[in-house]
């Protein structure tokens, strides 16, 4: 049974503000609803200027939070990625390894574990400036064969496309041991930034996409539904989200549209990576698709409902109650 899943991206460690409103969003150039990547220096002027709100910390990375999801719902799920020996780098671990996560974290003096500081406007959107730090080391002596070996499904965050030589390398390495590879689209800015690539990807390598609608709109130039038909096409199942509509799916001759029932929305952090996390999840399982896109909105629907990635025992107990009733 193919039911171990690997996921290989930045490890980075999120650090959680609310704002009252855009104004300190345009002030510091990010813009709205997307990653941002800024340099050290000015990560640390940002973390400065924030000190006074009290930020929360919380492990996250798009690939770490869907496969900390992951181990959460009972998949036997492992993390590549480099972090920096500090208590930050320590903090990341733990939190992957209390979620039942297997870890492949390779140290660096060279630079300190990356962060990723988000912003939290009333209407629950999130901006993101990050600084990658230790996770840019990241390289193809990493992709090891001897942990390949134990997976069957790949998790690939789009954000590496920044580095193509070693989405290439991932990707050559989990074809060897005829892994499924499911990659995540990331942001409409890097999907707009990256386009040939990541269609060439998808067509010829990619197995599950996941996208939202601006990334589906930015990849492909067609609406969702449009964009969603484009996609299947090109790998055996194609995932678009439409936030609080929900998403559409689509296999071969199989397509779906699934609601996103009915969630108060307080913070749209990791809603995406969750979604994935409950899709997968389910895919293991045995179940079929519409029914992962209800699992998928479960946990993400829970998600947006608190501050941050990351939810609280009571919370997950709520989210495996509501999927056994599917």
């Amino acid at each position: 049974m193919k039911n171990k899943v690997l996921g290989i991206g930045s490890a980075l460690v999120d650090v959680l503000t609310k704002v009252e409103n855009d104004d300190l969003i345009a002030a510091l150039n990010l813009e709205k609803g997307c990653m941002t990547s800024v340099d050290g220096g000015t990560s640390r002027n940002i973390l400065k200027m924030i000190e006074e709100r009290k930020p929360s910390m919380a492990s996250g990375g798009s690939a770490g939070n869907t496969i900390h999801g992951l181990g959460k719902l009972g998949i036997d799920a492992g993390f590549i990625s480099v972090v920096g020996n500090d208590e930050v780098g320590d903090f990341f671990a733990k939190d992957m390894h209390e979620a039942n996560v297997t870890t492949y974290l390779t140290k660096t003096e060279e630079l300190p574990t990356g962060t990723a500081i988000t912003f939290i406007t009333p209407d629950g959107e999130r901006t993101f400036a990050t600084c990658l730090g230790a996770s840019t080391k990241l390289a193809g002596e990493h992709m090891l064969s001897s942990v390949f070996e134990h997976y069957h499904y790949l998790y690939l965050e789009g954000y590496l496309v920044y580095n193509r030589p070693l989405m290439l390398r991932i990707v050559e390495v989990a074809k060897k041991h005829n892994l499924e590879i499911v990659l995540d689209m990331a942001s409409s800015n890097v999907v707009t930034d990256n386009r040939d690539f990541l269609l060439n990807l998808i067509e010829n390598d990619v197995d599950i996409v996941f996208a939202n609608e601006g990334e589906a709109v930015a990849l492909t130039g067609l609406e969702p539904v449009e964009a969603l038909h484009f996609l299947s096409k090109r790998c055996r199942i194609a995932v678009v989200k439409i936030g609080k509509d929900g998403s559409y799916i689509e296999s071969g001759n199989e397509m779906y549209r699934v609601g996103a029932g009915n969630y108060h929305r307080v913070d749209t952090t990791g809603a995406g990576d969750m979604y994935a996390a409950g899709f997968v999840a389910g895919l293991i399982q045995g179940k079929t698709l519409d029914k992962c896109g209800e699992m998928g909105c479960i946990v993400a629907g829970n998600v947006i409902e608190v501050t941050g990635a990351k939810m609280d025992g009571q919370r997950w107990s709520t989210i495996y109650s509501d999927i056994e009733k599917l």
